[in-house]
């Protein structure tokens, strides 16, 4: 299922931490300056899966400065100045999907800062939603459901029409859930 976007306000320029290779902040500049000059900096993705284990992905906006029009996440963000990890992925969720999950979204794994991320460090999460979503225009220009078995073939097929860091955070999202299916099945023995 598809579904159109909802219109948002523009907002102005964002501004970012600047981190070291350690993660820790150094600093902070404008969005545009932290792309144009390669800085890390901090994100999130946020894979949203319904009861049915289906993951809803994001079309980016043909208007995003950084690769427009592909598929991406549930929803990605950078992590505002003087903002967490962990607010900054509900708040993306609220402001890409306009959605608040039940539970808070879970953390799985973090990617180092490289050239695939764009020099950001990245903490992927997941939760579950059975809502509706209304994506924002402004970010988005559609959503869709998909299982994971759609997605595997999709990326093995078609890498080329996601977002970069996209195959890193699916891959880390697959790993996760190995390990969990693996500690459960040692807990019930």
């Amino acid at each position: 299922m598809r579904v159109a976007p909802h219109h948002t306000a523009v907002m102005s320029e964002e501004w970012f931490d600047v981190v070291d290779e350690q993660d820790r902040v150094i600093g902070a500049a404008p969005r545009r300056e932290v792309h144009a000059r390669g800085l890390r900096h901090r994100a999130v993705h946020v894979l949203v899966f319904d009861g049915a284990g289906r993951i809803v992905l994001q079309r980016r906006a043909p208007t995003k400065d950084l690769f427009p029009n592909v598929w991406d996440s549930s929803a990605s963000g950078h992590v505002d100045r003087s903002e967490d990890y962990d607010p900054c992925a509900a708040r993306e969720l609220r402001e890409e999907l306009g959605i608040t999950p039940a539970a808070a979204p879970a953390r799985m794994a973090r990617i180092e800062a490289c050239a695939q991320t764009g020099w950001e460090f990245v903490w992927a999460y997941q939760c579950r939603h059975d809502g509706p979503v209304q994506p924002a225009a402004s970010e988005i220009s559609e959503v869709a459901w998909f299982t994971p078995a759609e997605v595997d073939a999709w990326l093995a097929a078609r890498p080329q029409e996601f977002a970069p860091s996209f195959p890193l955070v699916w891959k880390l999202w697959r790993g996760w859930r190995e390990r969990k299916a693996f500690a459960f099945r040692r807990r019930r023995r």
